[in-house]
Formats: structure tokens, C-alpha cells, sequence
């Protein structure tokens, strides 16, 4: 089965409600992840989170649509159109 990089932007509008599950739903595909950068504006309430990761269009799909099904965050993600 081929495999993408992808780049999945996410932003916890609110990290004290959400972020437990976030952690939790990333830490159920680390697998795939290859690398995350996470930043927060504590001033605004906002955090802003990077993922690399190397998988299946199935398996991004997933991660993504998990992230996305969470209250208070926004998911956007950039897929390598290059198969590895």
C-alpha cells in the first residue's frame, strides 16, 4: 500500500477543554507520526499544533477526521501528492 507525507494544522480554541483528547486521539496513530510542533498564545486561549506524518490516505483520513469530530478544534491538512 503506497504511503503520503502530510501536514495536519490544527488549532485547540480552547486547550484546557480539548487538548486531553487531542493528545489522546494523536497518541492512538504515533505509528504515523513522524514529528509535531506545538505552540501556544496563551494570551488568546489558542493553541496552534503541527503534524508530520508519513501513511495511507486511509490512515490520515482517520487521524484527521477524528481531530475534527473534537469540540473546539479546527483541523486542516496538506497531503503530498508524491507516493513514498
Amino acid at each position: 500500500m503506497t504511503k503520503k507525507i502530510a501536514v495536519v494544522g490544527a488549532i485547540l480554541e480552547n486547550p484546557k477543554e480539548c487538548q486531553k483528547y487531542f493528545n489522546s486521539t494523536v497518541a492512538d496513530f504515533k505509528d504515523i507520526i513522524r514529528g509535531r510542533m506545538g505552540i501556544p498564545f496563551e494570551d488568546s486561549k489558542v493553541s496552534v499544533v503541527s503534524i508530520v506524518v508519513l501513511g495511507t490516505l486511509d490512515e490520515i483520513n482517520h487521524l484527521t477526521g477524528k481531530l475534527g469530530n473534537i469540540k473546539g478544534i479546527t483541523v486542516k491538512t496538506s497531503i503530498s501528492k508524491k507516493e513514498v
